[in-house]
């Protein structure tokens, strides 16, 4: 193998800022425009807002913080649940006072100027929670309606702009052999052939199969740097506890990061049943439940200086409720400043134990950015092990990986990188590549290690826990050099095998149906063709997204037949790569209680017992958009466990690889032929 191309540091450092400030840009730009071309009822329905709020309780949360509980308005909720909408935990969002009338414009700083940023901290049937930033707000009072409406994240990009500069400015003398490895100015230290000669691991977890044991061995074998691939289905997270486990009993300290919340805490709930002292930073607000016990904030009250510190929060939860009370300007006013004084002195206190608790942590877990928090200022580790590390931009590992001597990433970088904003952006579309290095934020640092230094730093993982074999062999022929198994447990499931009462039949013991809309009779939609369309223009919602109605009463129609066989619809999932699609057919989750809907990119990392996909494309001229990107597909396709029914046009479809997936599903698909005289229409 020729050697590595190395890569100057400094330019693509450089690189990186300068698409950095584009992506945000795009970000900003995009949220402005949807708030200010669109009705706070219009955003909802995309998913990026929830109306008819009102206050129903504020108190003092985890960290100091105000949080807000919001919930439907009882004069306009005929049920008290929240509307149908799209805000996840996490969420960045904006709680501002809802305008009056749907056709005023209103300006984000607008917006911001008489409203409050937050975190969403929880959302349920009933309710949402909101922990309101530090300094935004804290004088705000709700007294009418309110709505919240979904932001930028800016501060994820500061943390990873900090990061580019220093390593911009960074000498040459300070390189350590890590970051000379990372960049290709060295070469990755050899790691012997046959890892099963060596010493035999003592493994903790006995159901480990070979390749999952081969790629820890690797990973615990290799000095500078590792990579995992899991493909779907194949126990990724799985592999890594053990390696973490290994690595802890080897005496090393390791920092586990990964891009989303979800990523870390799913690993923090796998770990905690081992006892190894672990440590979970980030917001509070944005952790699961189960995973709050590890959390820096809980642990920290918890310890000998949380008792005062708990006296403190009485104290400032005294004072919120007396703003409540009081009239008069002037002692509200005095009492925010008793407030302000509070927070600082619950600050402080804090903080005195956090320094304790990091040091005594072997394993602490943050997310990429998070990693990036005074918590781990000077924090040295053995390794940094970064999840999902193909769905994470490079900029944002480089946050943890200046802390450490050697980076396992575990990822597929086969399915979906990051979604990048700028490279859609018809402002941006020009400059999306502005290097030498003819670089995207869409490379990630899986992909440039492996194409810097080849196979030889990446391990694959080859049996898979999830897809029926029939479902698993296209993707795995065409995408995974043929080595994907499927373990005995899963290789021949199916519907009518599922744990509960389900009929026999020819809905439920075909792992994978295919539906050929072939014939023109099911024609696409754009969505600025529709006269009817309110979000019609430049500014649609969903921009030039398609769709497709005459596929979503066939959607309907499988839906019905699966449920009237006894599967469950919470069992059930509905994905196709278009969003407006997912308007069409949002109407299933009424009729079908516990149905999902998601566009595939969102249903990244998830599966369930059947899946239907609807591909959506049909049109004379045979175009297929970004549906052609093999990389979606393989995250529509590997998604089932039991049952895969693909709804789309094959005559349409004839991109390359879609052309060989059609060619696939005709030859070992139960083939089926729709006839439109028989359809309902209207979802």
């Amino acid at each position: 193998m020729s050697p590595p191309q190395p890569v100057d540091v400094a330019s693509f450092a450089r690189t990186q800022l300068a698409l950095l400030e584009q992506e945000l840009q795009s970000e900003v730009q995009e949220t402005s425009s949807l708030i200010s071309n669109h009705s706070p009822t219009a955003l909802q329905r995309a998913g990026l807002a929830i109306t008819g709020l009102t206050l129903s309780s504020q108190r003092t949360g985890l960290g100091g913080k105000t949080v807000l509980e919001l919930s439907p308005d009882a004069a306009t909720s005929a049920t008290g649940d929240l509307p149908e909408h799209g805000i996840r935990t996490g969420d960045i969002v904006l709680v501002a006072e809802q305008p009056a009338g749907s056709a005023r414009k209103r300006e984000v700083q607008d917006l911001e100027r008489k409203g409050a940023r937050g975190v969403v901290t929880r959302v349920q049937k009933t309710a949402v929670g909101v922990a309101l930033d530090e300094g935004t707000g804290e004088d705000v009072s709700f007294s009418g309606r309110v709505w919240i409406v979904k932001l930028a994240d800016e501060v994820t990009f500061k943390r990873m702009k900090l990061m580019m500069e220093r390593l911009e400015k960074m000498d040459e003398s300070e390189y350590t052999s890590f970051i000379r490895v990372l960049f290709g100015l060295s070469s990755p230290s050899p790691v012997s052939t046959d890892l099963k000669t060596d010493p035999d691991v003592a493994w903790l977890d006995p159901t480990l199969n070979e390749s999952q044991k081969d790629a820890i061995r690797f990973a615990l074998a290799s000095r500078e740097v590792a990579l995992i691939h899991g493909p779907p289905g194949t126990g990724k997270t799985h592999t890594l506890i053990e390696l973490i486990l290994q690595m802890v009993k080897q005496g090393q300290r390791i920092l586990v990061c990964g891009p989303s919340n979800i990523s870390v805490d799913n690993i923090v709930e796998r770990l905690s049943p081992h006892k190894v002292p672990i440590l979970r930073l980030g917001h509070p607000a944005r952790l699961l439940p189960t995973v709050l016990n590890h959390s820096l904030d809980v642990l920290t009250q918890t310890s000998d200086a949380g008792v005062i510190v708990k006296d403190v929060r009485a104290e400032m939860d005294a004072k919120q409720a007396s703003i409540k009370k009081t009239k008069s300007g002037k002692e509200r006013k005095a009492i925010y400043g008793d407030l302000k004084e509070l927070r600082k002195e619950f600050r402080t206190r804090e903080r005195s134990c956090v320094s304790n608790l990091v040091s005594g942590s072997k394993v602490v877990l943050a997310t990429l950015h998070g990693a990036g928090g005074s918590q781990l200022r000077n924090a040295q580790f053995d390794v940094v092990i970064i999840d999902e590390a193909s769905q994470a931009l490079e900029a944002q590992c480089w946050v943890p990986l200046l802390a450490a001597k050697k980076v396992v990433c575990a990822g597929d970088h086969l399915q979906l990188p990051p979604t990048i904003k700028s490279l859609n952006s018809k402002h941006n579309k020009s400059k999306a590549k502005v290097s030498a290095q003819g670089m995207t934020l869409e490379t990630t640092l899986f992909d440039r290690l492996l194409a810097l230094h080849g196979p030889a730093i990446k391990r694959m993982l080859t049996t898979q826990y999830r897809m029926h074999e029939r479902i698993m062999r296209f993707p795995s022929d065409e995408l995974y050099e043929s080595k994907l198994m499927a373990a005995d447990a899963v290789k021949a499931r199916l519907l009518r095998d599922l744990d509960y009462d389900v009929q026999d039949g020819e809905d439920t013991n075909e792992p994978l149906i295919f539906i050929d809309t072939q014939g023109g009779d099911f024609p696409e939609r754009a969505e600025e063709d529709d006269p009817e369309n309110p979000r019609k223009g430049k500014s649609a919602l969903h921009g030039d997204s398609k769709s497709n109605e005459m596929e979503a009463a066939l959607v309907r129609q499988h839906v019905a037949a699966l449920t009237s066989a006894g599967v469950r619809a919470e069992d059930i999932a509905v994905v196709t790569p278009y969003n407006a699609q997912l308007a069409v057919l949002a109407p299933l989750k009424e009729r079908f209680p516990g149905i999902e809907l998601g566009s595939v990119d969102g249903f990244q990392g998830r599966e369930k017992e059947a899946v239907i996909v609807s591909l959506v494309r049909s049109n004379p001229e045979g175009e297929v958009g970004f549906l052609g990107e093999k990389r979606r597909l393989n995250v529509a396709m590997t998604r089932p466990k039991r049952s895969l029914t693909v709804i789309g046009d094959s005559d349409t479809v004839q991109s390359p690889f879609l052309k060989k997936w059609m060619a696939f599903l005709e030859e070992n698909a139960d083939l089926r032929y729709p006839d439109v005289t028989t359809l309902e229409m209207g979802v």
